[in-house]
């Protein structure tokens, strides 16, 4: 897996390629936590994702826990697998997903 962060101010990026599962969400926890403070606002761009765990969904969860009380979060460029995935799960309901 690779993160690539691009900050555009307060607005901050995370385009995630190949696949978060156990072994590599750590990796994109640490990436999350370490944006925290300066993001007001969070976007997931998983243009080049392929896959993503249960794991990695608890990482997207408790990310927007903390983004929904300072600006918001949301996520785009889901392909249709990882979408079914967070509509599955009820994420698709709850987050801004495109």
């Amino acid at each position: 897996m690779k993160i690539n962060i691009i900050k555009d101010g307060k607005n901050i990026t995370l385009a995630v390629e190949g696949k978060v599962d156990t072994s590599t969400a750590k990796q994109l926890e640490d990436a999350v936590k370490s944006v925290y403070d300066e993001a007001e606002t969070l976007t997931f761009d998983f243009k080049d994702l392929d896959y993503i765990s249960s794991a990695g969904l608890r990482v997207i969860l408790s990310a927007y826990k903390v983004m929904i009380k300072k600006g918001g979060m949301k996520v785009i460029n889901v392909n249709e697998m990882v979408m079914e995935v967070f509509e599955a799960t009820g994420f698709a309901d709850s987050m801004d997903i495109s």
